[in-house]
């Protein structure tokens, strides 16, 4: 049983600069909702036990977002739509752990940082720029999962001039078992359009890997090359999900999501 997820939160929001500068995208509304809570609902309407947020000093903001305060519920008693809300966070706050990374090195030393805190022989990685709404992506995963007892990544067919945004898999149209996987790839060197989409269910050999992954692009450690290095001892199937995607990893696509979300 897949019980933890992991979801990094410590980077620096570049992309969304000025306006991250001084609080963090994901807790941006989206709907009545922050974008992390919906993350967060996704994961627990699919049976996560618990949750490790991987943060940095500097995104303090976000574990203050789910600390009880006293205080404040005092105020607020008599106004019960508002109170219901700061309750809903507090429940969620048992759900959930913190891990630190105070020197950003890349997705795959995010997910390092967590390493101590996994106890499962699988557990959930989920990205808070990727939201999925009208079907449960997590709960796609973990049903694949179960069939074929391996790891698995959610996958979308992106445009041609999108391929080098993203990670991209060549794979086995007949299963879905994933063959390959490179990181930013132009589009000559990319073996097909399917793009990795921020959801992945990984075993905790992942780990290994990790420790032993040589930085890739932009200096980092990318959670695609060690993915790679497990195809060789490991299977891998991606889900191609039936929900609706949402980009909320820049201006424009925040802005498109906000709107899309008000549309339900």
């Amino acid at each position: 049983m897949v019980k933890q997820a992991i979801i990094p939160l410590a980077g620096l929001g570049t992309r969304m600069l000025p306006l991250s500068k001084a609080f963090p995208k994901e807790l941006w509304p989206l709907g009545s909702n922050s974008i992390l809570e919906k993350i967060l609902d996704e994961c627990f309407e699919a049976g996560i036990q618990e949750v490790i947020f991987v943060i940095s000093k500097k995104k303090n903001s976000i574990k203050k977002h789910f600390l009880k305060d006293r205080s404040l519920e005092k105020k607020i008693k008599n106004k019960p739509d508002i109170f219901a809300k700061i309750k809903k966070l507090n429940q969620l706050s048992k759900k959930i752990k913190f891990v630190y990374q105070n020197n950003p090195k890349g997705l795959g030393h995010a997910v390092l940082c967590a390493k101590k805190a996994i106890k499962s022989k699988y557990f959930l990685l989920l990205l808070p720029d990727d939201i999925i709404i009208k079907k449960n992506c997590t709960k796609e995963l973990i049903s694949l999962h179960k069939k074929n007892n391996s790891s698995v990544i959610a996958l979308r067919k992106v445009m041609k001039k999108e391929v080098s945004r993203y990670g991209i898999v060549g794979l086995n149209n007949s299963n879905h078992k994933i063959k390959q996987m490179i990181e930013k790839p132009s589009l000559k060197k990319a073996p097909s359009q399917y793009a990795i989409i921020g959801r992945y269910l990984l075993n905790k050999s992942i780990f290994q890997y990790l420790e032993k992954q040589q930085k890739g692009k932009l200096g980092e450690i990318q959670i695609t090359d060690a993915m790679n290095a497990m195809l060789i001892n490991e299977n891998f199937f991606g889900c191609k999900f039936k929900g609706k995607y949402l980009d909320c990893g820049t201006i424009n696509g925040y802005i498109n999501s906000f709107i899309e979300i008000n549309k339900s």
